[in-house]
């Protein structure tokens, strides 16, 4: 099976270095295509696979599998300029907020598609990825997105129109997540703490409290219960997020992500 990037940079990067990696398949049957000689050369360093300046009528004619992987914005002009497929080639879009409809318009209606949302925790292969597809009885593209997605973190599929919630959640939410522990580790630093012990604690207490999840120690709910005193100091603290209403906040920030997820899609 012969598969091509349409773009080289990080998240295809991680991508193929997780097939190379977890030896999902040869890196001979894996190329790239980017025009940014930096993009190229870092994607090669990392994997060990080519990357070439464009997609030539050979590596698209040849392709089993082309993996869109290009910014939106560019998405129309790197994809009008692609030379002839297969026939029966499967198409897998990481591109955010492309429709599978808008990416039939390219590619045509009966190009088999999967369109998915992953996240940059696929670098260390702690993933949470979600994709739909274009024929809901395409077994051969369900276990392909499983099997490439599965092997650098978790994978649901899930229908087309949860996907701008999905890019809310879990494809922006790292940000958010980086974003409060830079806030902790500065409130540690304003409360006396070295910078470096700040961001240490910081990252341990995020990265313990998620490993009490994923063994089922308790709900998020419960967890919260348990560790909060009445009359404590996270009783304390948690009344401060009361007050800035931290769950409205959550709710706003990931509506505009989704909100923006709309946009670039529809501005393609």
């Amino acid at each position: 099976m012969k598969i091509l990037f349409i773009g080289a940079g990080k998240m295809a990067t991680a991508i193929a270095g997780g097939m190379t990696s977890k030896a999902l398949f040869p890196g001979d049957e894996i190329a790239a295509c980017d025009p940014v000689p930096e993009a190229r050369a870092a994607f090669t360093a990392a994997t060990g696979v080519p990357a070439f300046p464009t997609p030539t009528a050979e590596l698209v004619g040849s392709a089993d599998v082309l993996i869109l992987a290009v910014k939106p914005q560019i998405a129309p002009a790197a994809f009008a300029a692609l030379p002839p497929r297969k026939p029966d080639c499967l198409v897998l879009s990481i591109c955010a907020g492309i429709s599978l409809n808008k990416l039939a318009g390219w590619f045509g209606k009966d190009t088999r598609m999967v369109r998915v949302m992953p996240n940059t925790p696929l670098m260390v292969g702690q993933g949470a990825s979600c994709y739909a597809l274009s024929k809901a009885d395409d077994t051969a593209a369900d276990a392909f997105a499983s099997r490439l997605l599965g092997a650098l973190g978790k994978t649901w599929r899930v229908p087309e129109e949860s996907l701008d919630a999905v890019t809310a959640l879990s494809g922006s939410g790292p940000a958010y997540f980086f974003a409060f522990i830079e806030a902790l580790t500065k409130g540690g630093e304003a409360l006396g703490l070295p910078g470096e012990l700040s961001q240490a604690l910081a990252v341990q207490t995020m990265a313990g409290a998620t490993a009490m999840l994923q063994q089922g120690k308790g709900t998020p709910e419960e967890l919260r219960i348990a560790v909060t005193s009445k009359g404590g100091t996270t009783a304390a603290a948690l009344d401060v997020m009361k007050a800035h209403d931290f769950n409205g906040m959550v709710q706003e920030l990931m509506e505009a992500a989704a909100r923006r997820s709309k946009e670039l899609g529809n501005a393609n």
